[in-house]
């Protein structure tokens, strides 16, 4: 899927990963349009595999429950592409029977239960972002 706005030259970004379409789409919207950070929606893990290097993500956030390979399975391979990027967990489940894998990732550095609004997510990227350059909102925020 194309990027959330423009992506300059050496911009970090942040990438959402879930396999529900609809749901994925409306995260990256919102995204895109209240923080200053280009945004990469994708509904396959592989997809997101095969263009994270290039993408220069700063912030992933993946879904735990998804057809191809879980979010713990993704993170492992992700964190082998991109050796900067911090993680955001999403699930509407309870993650309790994996607790102790989810630990294990050094770089998961948040959760999120669903359902959650944009603004939870997006001050979860600005939380967790690396680096001194995280995004800030295009408008102030009430």
């Amino acid at each position: 899927m194309p990027a959330r706005k423009s992506q300059a030259e050496g911009r970090s970004s942040v990438v959402i990963l879930d396999d529900e379409e609809s749901y994925v789409d409306l995260m990256a919207d919102m995204i895109a349009e209240n923080l200053d950070c280009d945004v990469h929606a994708f509904t396959r893990p592989e997809a997101a595999l095969a263009q994270l290097e290039e993408i220069q993500a700063a912030v992933v956030v993946t879904d735990y429950f998804m057809p191809q390979m879980d979010g713990v399975e993704f993170i492992r391979r992700a964190t082998a592409l991109t050796p900067t990027a911090v993680f955001i967990m999403i699930s509407g489940h309870d993650l309790d029977h994996v607790e102790h894998e989810l630990r294990r990732l050094k770089r998961l550095k948040k959760r999120l239960q669903k359902p959650f609004g944009w603004k939870p997510l997006a001050e979860a990227v600005i939380e967790v972002w690396p680096g001194d350059d995280a995004p800030s909102y295009l408008q102030p925020q009430v």
